[in-house]
């Protein structure tokens, strides 16, 4: 008999119109769908046609009833919805449903008085103080991980509006960028953040001069004053507003509003991802779709079922992950999820993680792997969660999961170790699980079921509900709605064991996207043309394994994911070349046991002015300033005629970084796969001596390079 994964694998690719009708009845429609899935072609202005899909097509619902008003309705109003906890401010905090409906309710009241409608974008710049995984701190940073994060998120959808969150980790011209792109009505931001016992980081400059430099001019931005610095004057002649004093008007008059249901095929929200190019694209999601495939991954996926369960998801709302699983996911489910303002070490150490399990009994627990690197840094011989585990403090965690990057195997191999001894201690223990996925997707594609009989009704013996095994260095199995396949370079699938391009077949899931904000050309050359659109493009490599597992060795597109953020090698070299001595540059990923990459860039100049350690501050600068600084770089080699280009003028990064991988372990002579189109082949053994020149050079820089590597 098949596992219930892959049962349920199996249902949803085909028929899956039973599998997601079966699972949109979990949730409250305005307009109960006639049809689960259209499939149809959308015609492009070149001429060309792709197919394209519709899911619960002539529905309609409101993410934010269910999220909220829903539980209240149910009689659950007084379990709670959000466990907010913040060592930088020694603040903790515990909203319940009902709480949580009237402040939700009354700031959309607020938003719809100060002129959001239904349709409109306000765009959220959002993060604040250290996050669990950004580990640098130097970050302009913007909306804290605070209640008013999810409260503002919420508002903006109950008004039937969209919402686009940016990562407070870009600078104001990449603010800028995504403010002219998608034409907020409002803006919403803090007055400042908290990093520890630094002093408070203000936002203020890098709002304004966003707002300054974008074509597009915010009627509105509103912004939430916190204790620790506020925002003042607040210059209500430029359209600035006190959050706090909004809601306090809007309290004493009665003013609420009431959900605004949309059609499922509207956009819920847009979230920006790096492109190739340095330009930001929109990822839209999809409102029903989004509402039906995170309520059913919840559950399937991180066992996260209903009241009383608890999600511990440490990332930050303006990426995908906090988008949903740290707002929607748990919420959708009437669970409680546990806002954490904080690192994995430094608040105060490298027991926070395990402390936030102990303290708010979390049965599920997500973050990337740059966190648990960090955490082992600090913590080598694992006394913080043995401390905690010993103590039964970890009774109630039934899994670790890991995204953002890939999960190196030793990771996996001693956190499943401790966990199986200390997690879920009235069970088998706690299960490490990897999953992958990205912000395309809107929830994994791939991982471990911890319930995998959630893709079905729930009647079959329990004795199949044990989960698949989890192989370290793989990334589990497909996820239901996700028909993953790998192929060639021409497109031709390949036997499962052979490594190619990992992409998808349509329809996609629920929770994926159909379309970019307002780009249904870019979307169709960035994932759809280089496979003549037989395929969706991933943009990943890999291997399906005999069994069905999915192993992601690399990204196939020019994107470094450094500690899980994923950086455009465009937008790095953008900002390298408006140095005014830099002719040319070239942007690949160095390996980094911490981060898992670290940007490294090859470039030439005009001339020898400045020395290379001026040089590379400069650039540092530079890079900070225009793309942010958790893209900081390891390290800039100079010379000329050392970045290969095909006959077509295309940068072989491969190559470069191919080179710089050997040079990390010492291999300066290993060959790399130079393809036929090179323009002069010469050209990779000019690279080649440069690099080996730079890494002697720097002796005890490139042994320390090397042991990080190693760890």
């Amino acid at each position: 008999m098949d596992h219930p994964q892959d049962e349920a694998q199996h249902h949803s690719l085909n028929d899956p119109e039973s599998f997601w009708g079966h699972h949109a009845e979990h949730l409250f429609w305005h307009k109960k769908p006639s049809a689960v899935l259209s499939r149809t072609h959308k015609q492009l202005k070149n001429g060309k046609s792709h197919d394209h899909w519709e899911w619960f097509p002539d529905g309609e619902l409101s993410t934010c009833y269910n999220c909220v008003d829903r539980h209240v309705h149910a009689g659950h109003g007084d379990f709670p919805a959000i466990f907010y906890d913040s060592p930088v401010t020694n603040t903790k905090q515990t909203i319940t449903y009902k709480q949580l409906l009237d402040d939700v309710e009354t700031f959309a009241g607020v938003l719809r008085q100060e002129g959001v409608k239904k349709g409109d974008v306000v765009l959220v710049y959002s993060k604040a103080g250290p996050s669990p995984y950004v580990l640098t701190q130097t970050n302009p940073l913007s909306v804290p991980m605070i209640p008013a994060a999810l409260i503002g998120i919420l508002a903006i959808n109950r008004l039937g509006a969209i919402h686009a969150v940016v990562f407070g980790g870009f600078a104001a011209g990449a603010l800028a960028q995504r403010i002219e792109a998608s034409r907020p009505v409002a803006i919403l931001t803090a007055s400042c953040g908290i990093d520890g016992n630094k002093p408070a980081m203000a936002y203020r400059a890098f709002v304004e001069e966003a707002v300054a430099i974008s074509p597009w001019k915010p009627s509105r931005t509103i912004i939430w004053q916190r204790e620790q610095l506020s925002w003042h004057p607040v210059r209500k002649t430029e359209g600035e507003r006190s959050w706090q004093n909004l809601v306090k008007s809007a309290r004493a008059r009665g003013v609420k509003a009431d959900c605004v249901p949309v059609k499922s095929t509207d956009g819920i929200y847009i979230i920006y991802t790096s492109g190739t190019t340095g330009l930001p694209k929109g990822v839209l999601r999809d409102s029903g779709g989004h509402a039906v495939g995170l309520h059913m991954s919840i559950s399937y996926l991180f066992g996260i079922h209903g009241p009383g369960d608890v999600m511990g998801c440490f990332s930050d709302v303006g990426w995908v992950v906090g988008h949903s699983y740290v707002v929607y996911g748990p919420l959708l489910t009437g669970a409680a999820t546990v806002l954490y303002e904080g690192k994995p070490i430094g608040t105060p150490d490298s027991s926070a993680f395990w402390r936030l399990v102990e303290d708010y009994k979390i049965n599920t627990l997500f973050t990337a792997p740059t966190a648990l690197r960090a955490i082992r840094k600090e913590d080598p011989e694992n006394r913080a969660i043995t401390q905690i585990g010993q103590r039964g403090g970890l009774r109630s965690l039934k899994a670790l999961f890991l995204a953002g990057e890939r999960s190196e195997p030793a990771i996996v191999t001693m956190y499943q170790a401790l966990l199986k001894k200390y997690g879920n201690q009235d069970g088998p223990g706690a299960h490490v699980i990897d999953n992958w996925w990205s912000s395309e997707s809107g929830s994994p594609i791939s991982g471990i079921a911890l319930t995998p009989h959630a893709g079905k009704d729930r009647t079959t013996d329990k004795k199949d509900h044990a989960p698949l095994q989890v192989k370290p260095g793989s990334a589990g199995k497909a996820m239901p709605g996700f028909d993953v396949r790998v192929v060639d370079d021409e497109g031709n699938e390949l036997p499962r064991g052979n490594m190619g391009n990992i992409v998808l077949a349509a329809p996609l899931a629920p929770t994926a996207f159909r379309t970019l904000w307002e780009d249904e050309e870019r979307f169709y050359n960035g994932y759809l043309k280089r496979f003549g659109g037989r395929w969706v493009d991933t943009g990943d490599t890999g291997v399906v394994d005999g069994e069905g597992y999915i192993h992601i060795m690399a990204r196939s597109d020019d994107v470094i994911n450094v500690a899980a953020h994923r950086l455009s090698t465009g937008s790095l070299e953008q900002a390298i070349t408006s140095h005014p001595l830099v002719n040319e540059a070239c942007v690949v990923g160095i390996p980094d046991a911490l981060k898992g990459q670290m940007p490294f860039a090859f470039v030439s100049t005009s001339d020898d002015s400045i020395s290379d350690e001026q040089l590379l501050a400069e650039l540092q600068k530079l890079v900070r300033k225009q793309v942010g600084a958790i893209a900081s770089l390891g390290g800039v080699i100079r010379g000329k005629g050392m970045i290969p280009k095909t006959r077509s003028g295309k940068t072989l990064r491969r190559v470069l970084k191919q080179l710089l991988e050997n040079a990390v372990h010492g291999e300066f002579d290993k060959a790399v796969d130079v393809p036929s189109t090179v323009e002069d082949a010469s050209v990779v053994e000019v690279a080649r001596e440069e690099i080996k020149a730079y890494f002697e050079q720097k002796g005890a820089s490139h042994r320390a390079i090397e042991e990080r590597a190693k760890l």
